[in-house]
């Protein structure tokens, strides 16, 4: 049996945003919430690292026959026209072909196994110091010849102003399906930026989420604040093999580009939140995203 709950509790907003003109807040939450010793699949000197530059980049999570199981179910969900029809998917606006597929984990048996895999939730229990679940999870597709990127953005930004996440207790990774090279529109990343929350200036419009999944507007930093960012930080760029994968906090500044090289640029995305920070009502925005997007499911991962 599934348990569903929801804190409804009245909780103090830590990172306004959506305000009538950018609010910079420093991080009120630890960015590691676990004991440095703490066991678990993450070395001491490598939380260390998580803890300073707000992401972790690991050259092997799952091996090479693993890619394949996992590429092989990603090109299924994407060529499956039932699954193009479903809400869950993202069409790319100039291919016409699946960009994204949300909710993977509970769509697929193989990438519900990835979830629990502890290579994976281990990292997460460990950083989070809790149990934890799935606030989103999702495959991407970039193809090659022209898959449109993802403008500059704080992940917590959107979670806690649209879905309602009170604290930064989440972390994402992002595991590698193709090759990343530093052509293919990769991951961008300002390390240490994940200890300044940029709230962002402009009301989140009704149903903010089917227009910003394909393109944002809402929840978009200034090139001011942005150039501020990264003159002070720099951006690091991540390449990898297929297999290889980027842990990242859930208040890094991040994006990536265009794909305009004919190397296709694939992915499997999961986040999971700490069962002690579940959501509560949207902290700026009118309606919450649909539950595909941010889960009301805060069932621990077993």
């Amino acid at each position: 049996m599934t348990a569903t709950t929801e804190t409804t509790t009245a909780i103090p907003d830590l990172y306004p945003s959506r305000g009538a003109a950018e609010a910079v807040t420093p991080r009120q939450d630890p960015v590691v919430w676990g004991a440095p010793d703490a066991p678990g699949p993450v070395a001491p000197a490598d939380l260390l690292s998580f803890e300073r530059d707000g992401f972790l980049a690991i050259d092997e999570l799952i091996t090479e026959d693993e890619v394949a199981v996992y590429r092989n179910e990603l090109n299924r969900l994407v060529h499956d026209p039932d699954m193009r029809a479903d809400e869950r998917s993202i069409v790319e606006p100039k291919s016409k072909e699946i960009r994204t597929v949300f909710e993977v984990h509970k769509i697929s048996e193989v990438f519900a196994r990835l979830v629990r895999d502890e290579r994976v939730v281990g990292r997460a229990r460990q950083i989070l110091g809790s149990d934890v679940y799935v606030h989103q999870s999702r495959i991407n597709v970039k193809p090659g010849f022209g898959a449109s990127g993802f403008y500059w953005h704080s992940d917590f930004e959107t979670w806690h102003a649209e879905d309602g996440l009170p604290r930064m207790r989440t972390v994402s990774v992002s595991i590698a399906l193709t090759e990343n090279y530093d052509t293919n529109g990769g991951l961008m990343i300002m390390p240490g930026s994940h200890k300044t929350f940029l709230g962002c200036a402009g009301e989140t419009p009704k149903d903010n989420y089917k227009k910003s999944l394909q393109m944002q507007d809402a929840g978009t930093p200034s090139d001011e604040a942005l150039t501020q960012l990264a003159t002070q930080h720099g951006i690091k760029l991540f390449t990898g093999k297929a297999g290889s994968a980027t842990w990242f906090d859930c208040n890094a500044m991040h994006g990536s580009g265009d794909n305009i090289t004919p190397f296709p640029r694939s992915n499997v995305f999961i986040v999971f939140n700490s069962v002690e920070n579940t959501a509560v009502e949207p902290f700026a925005a009118p309606v919450r995203r649909p539950e595909f997007i941010g889960a009301r499911d805060f069932t621990p991962v077993r």
